[in-house]
């Protein structure tokens, strides 16, 4: 599958912070995810257990009800219930989970005070771009 380059803006500005090489990596990864929705339901556990642990640290505070809202995404479309979502989009996502539970980055978690910072720039800057797809799928689960 190739991602057309009107949608490669999802992780143009994630790769200008963490570097494009990496990014291609991780894209390559969350394709198989994505056709994988078993595997996207174990990622998005590891994540879960990884945010839970990180919700008082203070660089998650601003992000963190987004962050959830993310998480919630990703398990109503890999359990089927949710997928009113572009293919782009989704792997942008799961490419940033797959950060996020990499203890493997560009600052690493075990690093006091800083290790997180990274991963809550990589899930916020997700967040941003896809702001318009968390609204519709906020809308979708108030319904």
């Amino acid at each position: 599958m190739r991602i057309s380059n009107k949608n490669e803006q999802e992780f143009s500005d994630v790769g200008e912070l963490i570097g494009d090489q990496e990014i291609e990596r991780w894209k390559d990864r969350a394709k198989e995810y994505v056709d994988d929705p078993v595997k996207t339901e174990t990622l998005l556990s590891k994540a879960l257990r990884k945010a839970e642990k990180s919700k008082n640290n203070e660089v998650f505070g601003n992000i963190w009800d987004k962050v959830q809202l993310l998480f919630s995404l990703v398990r109503d479309w890999s359990n089927g219930t949710y997928r009113s979502i572009s293919k782009t989009a989704l792997l942008a996502i799961i490419g940033g989970l797959i950060y996020f539970v990499s203890p493997v980055d560009v600052i690493p978690d075990f690093i006091v005070g800083l290790g997180l910072v990274d991963d809550a720039a990589v899930l916020g800057l997700i967040i941003n771009q896809l702001d318009k797809e968390l609204t519709r799928y906020k809308q979708w689960k108030l319904k």
